[in-house]
């Protein structure tokens, strides 16, 4: 799947308006939406507190949203677009899934899997490798985090 830049900051700011959600109920605002033939095909947003489950992150939730779509595991040329670096979590889950593609806003020092602590998706020792493309609408979704947690301090 070859994305023009308009297209991939069309995805981004549907995995944005996925994050907003996110914020809505009080949740850390990262959004993801999945897409396959140019169509999305599944979305998801953080839900650790509303559903009370340390593994709903906006990935994890999107992949298995895909997963009842397409009645498979295996998301094949799909791709997933994420507001921020996924976790080492998602990572591997995004590459268990067998996703062709991720792209994503803003790095994540702290927990990231896919640049900046670990590179998992593009590893050769493992048998299923994904494109990571980063840096899709970067300044938008850095923000709505660094808002998101101002606003928590603020509490």
């Amino acid at each position: 799947m070859n994305f023009t830049l308009e297209q991939k900051e069309f995805f981004m700011n549907e995995a944005l308006k996925e994050a907003q959600k996110a914020v809505g109920n009080e949740e850390v605002p990262i959004g993801a939406v999945i897409v396959k033939d140019g169509e999305i095909i599944a979305r998801g947003f953080n839900r650790r507190e509303l559903d009370g489950k340390a593994t709903h992150h906006a990935e994890i939730c999107a992949i298995e949203a895909a997963n009842q779509v397409v009645n498979n595991w295996r998301l094949l040329d799909c791709a997933l677009f994420v507001t921020i670096e996924p976790c080492v979590m998602c990572a591997g889950a995004i590459g268990l899934a067998r996703i062709s593609q991720v792209y994503f806003g803003a790095t994540n020092p702290k927990f990231g899997g896919t640049v900046s602590l670990y590179q998992i998706l593009e590893d050769e020792r493992l048998n299923h490798r994904v494109q990571v493309e980063s840096g899709i609408l970067q300044e938008n979704c850095a923000a709505i985090m660094q808002n998101f947690f101002k606003n928590r301090r603020k509490k």
